[in-house]
């Protein structure tokens, strides 16, 4: 066989799909598994959600694409909903989590420009974070293993520590515009930022005339038990990004701003061909109907401590093979005393699916729809497959 014309950019793991219904996917030979990695936390409403489907089948019917040439009814609704729902009052929409940074990244930076101060542009991000793949989101994050090889870095990101108060004060300067932060790290081990310190952000953010912006590509849209994570800490930021489970599994993404925040995107000085097409729209309006529902957002959060109370029984039964169970709602973390991928390995074995991330951590990310049975479920096959690799390493030593 000749080799694969595909870019060589995953190390995809030897399985393909062909359907899947709610938290369960199967393979073309029928082989089933239980699904919480849910597209890395893009399922939201898990795979074939008759709502979703029913809204995309719909408008497919009717119109795909336009551009931003002509008004978009689906947009304006969609924007006037996530603004009723948030902190936000200006919505721009894009395909991805990575062009709603670069969104956020260039209205900051446009904000102190306008304000008479256009050498306000450099943002302050912590380490561990993801942010994206492009040249910028790269930047921003500031991991080694994303940039090697891609030339100079971004000018305008200042990485410090996480956590860490006494660098992000150095960190500030004359020329920063703002102060960027993933309420929950995802890809960088599902840490949560205290909520104590996620107000000192915004008290710092006043205090200095900076921008708070937020990525919740990973924590948003009902992930975490609140529509957003920031909640639980009780502040609002200046710009958010969304993206992920806002689609439901349909590329699209969009960048939240106050008004004032907003103020220097004015014609002509961003754009997007794709960004809040008709097909996006429908579907994003078609997760909100569901997300925004009577008890949707409690009952993720009795679903994310069931499934943490679980994790820790296994835990304390296997802690040669888990360390903790880390995170909030059902954006989970098992921080692993082996090495994860052994544990993921283990759990695809068992037909379950989850998603490794950094500081030795698997990630759970279930669809929001997922039921306490399927919670138990899980927890059955996650120790199962921690027996088996206690057993492995018992044997190997």
């Amino acid at each position: 066989m000749r080799e694969s014309a595909l870019y060589g950019t995953y190390a995809r793991q030897p399985l393909a799909f062909e359907r899947g219904e709610g938290c369960w996917i199967e393979t073309a030979d029928g082989e089933r598994y239980l699904d919480f990695a849910a597209g890395i936390a893009v399922n939201s409403l898990g795979h074939a959600h008759p709502h979703l489907v029913e809204a995309l089948t719909e408008q497919a019917g009717k119109l795909w694409h336009v551009s931003n040439v002509y008004e978009i009814p689906g947009q304006a609704r969609l924007g006037e909903r996530l603004a009723e729902s948030s902190f936000a009052e200006k919505v721009f929409f894009t395909n991805s989590g990575a062009e709603a940074l670069e969104c956020a990244i260039k209205t900051a930076r446009r904000y102190h420009h306008v304000n008479g101060q256009p050498e306000r542009i450099r943002i302050i991000t912590f380490e561990g974070a993801f942010h994206g793949r492009t040249l910028a989101t790269i930047a921003a994050g500031g991991q080694a293993k994303y940039l090697e090889g891609f030339g100079p870095k971004v000018e305008g990101f200042d990485q410090v520590p996480f956590g860490d108060e006494e660098a992000l004060l150095k960190a500030i300067g004359p020329e920063t515009a703002a102060i960027l932060v993933e309420p929950i790290q995802g890809e960088g081990g599902v840490r949560p930022v205290p909520n104590a310190f996620m107000r000192r952000l915004r008290e710092l953010c006043d205090r200095h005339g900076l921008l708070l912006i937020l990525d919740e590509v990973q924590s948003g849209v009902g992930r975490t038990g609140k529509l957003f994570a920031h909640e639980w800490a009780e502040i609002t930021p200046d710009l958010m990004a969304v993206a992920k489970g806002i689609g439901g599994g349909f590329p699209l993404g969009a960048c939240l701003a106050t008004a004032e925040a907003a103020k220097g995107m004015t014609p002509g000085t961003h754009g997007t061909t794709f960004g809040g097409n008709p097909l996006a729209m429908a579907v994003g309006n078609a997760v909100l109907d569901v997300v925004l529902e009577d008890g949707f957002l409690e009952n993720i959060a009795a679903r994310g401590l069931q499934l943490k109370q679980g994790l820790a029984a296994v835990a304390d039964e296997f802690p040669d093979v888990i360390e903790g169970i880390r995170g909030e709602g059902l954006m989970i973390g098992i921080k692993c005393k082996v090495q994860n991928l052994r544990l993921l390995e283990a759990l695809r074995d068992q037909k379950m699916l989850v998603v490794p991330a950094g500081d030795n951590v698997l990630r759970l990310l279930p669809p929001l729809i997922v039921t306490e049975d399927e919670i138990r479920e899980a927890v059955k096959r996650i120790h199962d497959a921690a027996a088996a690799v206690n057993a492995t390493e018992k044997a190997d030593a």
